[in-house]
């Protein structure tokens, strides 16, 4: 049986010879692009808001931070980092819920498409988004404020995996987090708040060492603070690992405590995600 909502669209060629399950999530992806793509509040917020900030930050402070290192070259690792969770963790925890609410989940999971379809839609929406955005972010830093990019192939491979790690760690954590909003006018009050306390205290906005000890322990426990640190190895040099709170970047705990999130993440998504509201049942 299908339906004629937008939602169910991929399940519409089961009629006939059912696609494969790749074609399917390709298709449910590419829905999910274009139903980011025509919420303009989606695109200024998620796209925008990475970019402005970096205008405002890199025309206000011009200067070093220290070591010959401009605060440009450090602010970008907060920037990406932020932009990825942003995409993925806030955007999911505020968009499931109003899918939710509207009862599109509950019309997916009734019709044959297999639920990880819509799942693996999400993500494909989010890998897309997160890289657009960060190549325009990218462009943007290098353009106006002569970032330096990353001059050998071992950096960007470790710029590689903080950024999988670290998006797939927040895509979990905002599918986890989607299911405490009650309504979906309540998964903006839920969600944001949460993402703006961990850019504030994660490094994001500021130099990380330069807060109280007691917020960066608090920060170690989550992943953007990671991510950060992950990618000021990326765009730093060298000797300023020697100015991290551990006396380096220590990616081999970088890419622990992302993983260990990205588990922790998955775990949550089985045991708490909701297709319809409490009081659907």
């Amino acid at each position: 049986m299908t339906t004629t909502t937008k939602p169910a669209t991929p399940v519409a060629a089961s009629r006939g010879r059912r696609p494969a399950a790749g074609a399917l999530a390709l298709r449910q992806g590419r829905l999910e692009i274009t139903q980011f793509l025509r919420s303009r509040e989606s695109v200024v917020f998620t796209m925008g808001f990475p970019i402005i900030m970096i205008l405002i930050f890199a025309s206000i402070f011009g200067g070093t931070i220290g070591g010959g290192v401009k605060f440009t070259q450090y602010f970008i690792t907060g920037m990406i980092a932020t932009g990825l969770m942003t995409v993925s963790f806030q955007n999911l925890g505020i968009w499931i819920p109003i899918e939710r609410d509207r009862g599109v989940l509950k019309r997916y999971r009734g019709t044959p498409m297999p639920k990880w379809v819509w799942f693996a839609g999400k993500v494909i929406m989010v890998v897309a988004i997160g890289i657009a955005e960060t190549a325009l972010l990218l462009a943007v830093a290098v353009a106006l404020f002569d970032l330096d990019l990353p001059g050998t192939a071992g950096k960007w491979f470790t710029f590689g995996w903080v950024a999988v790690l670290g998006v797939t760690a927040c895509t979990m954590c905002g599918i986890a987090i989607s299911s405490l909003a009650r309504t979906a006018r309540s998964g903006s009050a839920v969600v944001t708040p949460v993402a703006l306390v961990l850019q504030f205290i994660s490094g994001v906005f500021f130099v990380f060492t330069d807060l109280p000890t007691w917020m960066q322990q608090v920060a170690a426990l989550f992943p953007l603070k990671w991510m950060c640190q992950g990618l000021r190895s990326v765009f730093l040099p060298e000797s300023f690992g020697a100015q991290e709170p551990g006396g380096s970047f220590e990616l081999g705990r970088v890419a622990l405590v992302l993983g260990l999130w990205c588990v922790a993440g998955l775990v949550l998504c089985l045991t708490t995600f909701r297709w319809t509201t409490k009081r659907d049942g």
